[in-house]
């Protein structure tokens, strides 16, 4: 097999006008994907048209189930570094673990993730000076559960994790985020904690955007799908639209982003980068084929990218 190519910088479209673009549509949960597929759609079809408000406790209870697959729980930590504990406001306890001396770099892991996913970056990133510092969100990996109890999280729980992490060790020189991870990672740069530079991996889509995608995967309509956007409202304590990455970088206020994303993704289409970049007016695109959603975080290409990025002089 012929080696992938490292990324390559491209000049991301502008963002498009409103309307759902095809191609940015979301993927099916991996919630609803499978045997029980058929089963959960007929369910929520009888819920849907005789008791709303149950369908949508239902779907949120769906929603905030992380995935399971083996892919995410992929460890590419060169070895153990030193593990240290924090907890967040809420009283959630966060493993931490980091490696090396210096300014710091953070790494995010996304839905479903946990550290050792993002492992591939530690050692280039000690070996130019840094201390690297990843955790796992709260209901993720070896951490206690979030605000919603075992076995449920959302995007409030590592945007909250983080934030307690940032506030332990301090502010970043940079942060490496992945998927649902670079919402968190971009939510705290402009709320909670100063940051240098940001790397985001295959950045995820809209909160609202995937809920329709959700809402047709497990078969409701609008009245469920409306009910559900408000309960993770309620639960995120903000609208889903507070957690849009184009409108957060939109005014050129994020800290140096580079986004990449790769043309095969099947999970986050590779248009939903292309289209976040786009539309940040200080952003670099950087595009890489056949490396999916998950192989892009231990591809050599990449990894010397992310780098390069977080590692430059100032100015440079």
């Amino acid at each position: 097999m012929p080696p992938i190519p490292a990324p390559t910088e491209t000049t991301a479209p502008a963002a498009p006008s409103a309307g759902v673009d095809p191609a940015l549509a979301a993927p099916v949960a991996p919630q609803v994907r499978g045997a029980r597929a058929h089963a959960l759609r007929a369910t929520f079809a009888v819920l849907d048209r005789l008791a709303p408000d149950l369908a949508a406790e239902r779907a949120v209870r769906l929603w905030c189930t992380p995935p399971g697959n083996p892919g995410r729980r992929k460890d590419f930590r060169p070895h153990p570094g030193q593990i240290d504990r924090v907890r967040t406001e809420r009283g959630a306890e966060l493993v931490v673990e980091s490696w090396g001396e210096g300014p710091v770099i953070y790494l995010v892991h996304g839905w479903g993730g946990w550290r050792g996913q993002l492992g591939a970056f530690v050692a280039p990133l000690v070996a130019a000076g840094y201390r690297v510092v990843a955790f796992d969100a709260p209901g993720h990996g070896e951490s206690e559960p979030g605000l919603m109890g075992p076995g449920q999280g959302n995007v409030l729980d590592a945007v909250e994790g983080l934030a307690a992490v940032g506030r332990a060790f301090g502010p970043a020189a940079g942060m490496v985020a992945h998927s649902m991870g670079c919402t968190a990672a971009v939510v705290v740069a402009r709320e909670h904690l100063a940051v240098g530079r940001l790397a985001l991996i295959a950045p995820n889509e809209d909160f609202a955007r995937i809920s329709y995608g959700f809402a047709q995967a497990i078969g409701v309509t609008e009245r469920t799908r409306s009910r559900l956007q408000a309960r993770l409202e309620e639960l995120c304590e903000r609208p889903v639209e507070g957690f849009d990455l184009g409108p957060l970088g939109a005014d050129g206020g994020l800290p140096d982003p580079v986004v990449i994303h790769d043309r095969q993704d099947k999970e986050t289409p590779y248009a939903v980068g292309a289209r976040i970049a786009g539309s940040w007016p200080d952003a670099r695109f950087l595009a890489t084929s056949g490396l999916g959603h998950q192989r892009i975080l231990a591809d050599d290409g990449v990894v010397a990218a992310v780098v390069e990025h977080l590692t430059r002089p100032a100015g440079s």
